[in-house]
């Protein structure tokens, strides 16, 4: 018997304001009612916006990054509803292909304001700054920062199961006990995104459940024990992903479509970020999470990649020892720090700008590493960079390096 062609279970509309398309939603809440119904087996598409819903556009200005509202995103196509599953179920999703949306080519990577999301490195680079990529097949390639040329290994940033009320409750009582924490410390910053009623959407909810949604709901911007925003670069095509179900039907949500991503994605809208249609397949692993004693999803990755030959990776060390000198106790975000400001300062001999390097170490495909967490009292991170993915000759060399590049990323009016 012939394959029936496989039916898109979400739509999402490229030219319409995502908050006005009843399948999607941008919190975590139980009561977000599904948007359709898939069954355990069948492979289908679901399309998907980028994370801000459109707010950016391919223009060579950072405007639009420097005053996106961070209040609208993500946009995520669901929840998808999985007859037969109950809580304690795990759900198997295999991802068969992700594609961008034929009509939009392109994605982009940008540097966030310190004042407006920030970044890893916001203390070094504190401005918005952007840089569109166009797609060419499994490649790309950008006009702001040129002189490389990658394939993308394709994947979602979000994908996970709905909260039960208990698990939202949770997670909003220790987010709030952390803020308080800080504020009694005299943190500066951000620390926790609590739940805010500005611009929720609950798909298609009623009113009623809308405006709980939007009092309760949990923002959708950390990782959490039911997956989420864990923008692991690995869940490609052909991967297979754990995830554990905490409510009749399961409720999969899935967006954040990343064409491209280095491990980290450190500059916080810090992969190539795109609208695109991903296909999955579903199936179901009864009372899984008990049997495999899970606390947080797994996964297998796929087999499909770039290649890069293991002495083709010029990597960068990092230790727990600021560039102020200052020593640090087995702190690996201090060294992972220093191992990407190590990068920038080396690849800025060949002209780029910091923040053109700073964009590439999140789109580009680079490996990051703990390499030693034991030797007290200096943690140590690498950095592996692919040396193929530049157009010209990149290796350390006696007598330094030519300047080839001549042109920046796109900036803010206002710099």
């Amino acid at each position: 018997m012939p394959k029936q062609a496989i039916r898109t279970a979400v739509h999402a509309d490229l030219h319409k304001p995502a908050w006005e398309q009843p399948q999607l939603h941008n919190r975590w809440h139980p009561d977000i009612p599904f948007s359709c119904t898939v069954q355990p087996g069948e492979v289908v598409k679901v399309e998907c916006l980028d994370w801000t819903g459109g707010q950016i556009g391919n223009n060579d200005s950072a405007d639009d990054i420097k005053y996106c509202d961070l209040s609208r995103i993500h946009y995520l196509s669901g929840p998808i509803e999985v007859p037969g599953t109950e809580p304690g179920d795990v759900l198997v999703v295999e991802i068969q292909d992700v594609q961008p949306f034929p009509e939009q080519p392109w994605g982009y990577c940008a540097i966030f304001d310190k004042n407006n999301g920030g970044g890893f490195l916001d203390s070094h680079y504190p401005n918005a700054a952007k840089a569109i990529w166009d797609f060419e097949g499994i490649f790309c390639s950008s006009r702001h920062v040129p002189g490389v040329r990658f394939p993308g290994l394709i994947h979602p940033g979000i994908m996970a199961c709905k909260p039960s009320q208990e698990m939202l409750d949770m997670w909003n009582k220790r987010e709030a006990e952390l803020v308080d924490y800080h504020a009694s410390i005299g943190t500066k910053g951000v620390v926790a995104n609590l739940p805010n009623e500005k611009y929720a959407h609950a798909g298609a909810a009623d009113a009623a459940i809308a405006a709980t949604v939007a009092k309760e709901g949990a923002r959708t911007i950390p990782p959490r024990e039911h997956g989420g925003n864990c923008d692991i670069k690995n869940l490609s095509r052909g991967s297979k992903s754990y995830l554990p179900v905490y409510c009749k039907g399961a409720g999969l949500s899935i967006g954040d479509l990343h064409f491209s991503q280095g491990d980290g994605e450190i500059s916080f809208c810090g992969a190539i970020e795109m609208a695109g249609i991903i296909t999955i397949k579903l199936d179901i692993i009864k009372n899984g999470v008990a049997d495999m004693k899970m606390k947080n999803p797994m996964y297998i990755p796929g087999p499909v990649e770039p290649h890069y030959g293991p002495s083709r990776y010029l990597t960068f060390e990092g230790l727990s020892v600021d560039e102020h000198g200052t020593q640090h106790y087995l702190d690996v975000n201090v060294a992972y720090k220093q191992t990407c400001l190590q990068f920038i300062e080396y690849f800025k001999k060949f002209g780029y700008t910091g923040e053109q390097l700073y964009i590439l170490l999140s789109s580009a495909p680079v490996q990051g590493h703990l390499a030693a967490i034991v030797d007290i009292p200096n943690a140590c991170t690498t950095l592996g960079v692919p040396v193929d993915i530049f157009e010209f000759d990149v290796l350390p060399k006696e007598g330094g390096f030519a300047k080839v590049i001549e042109s920046d990323c796109a900036l803010t009016s206002g710099k």
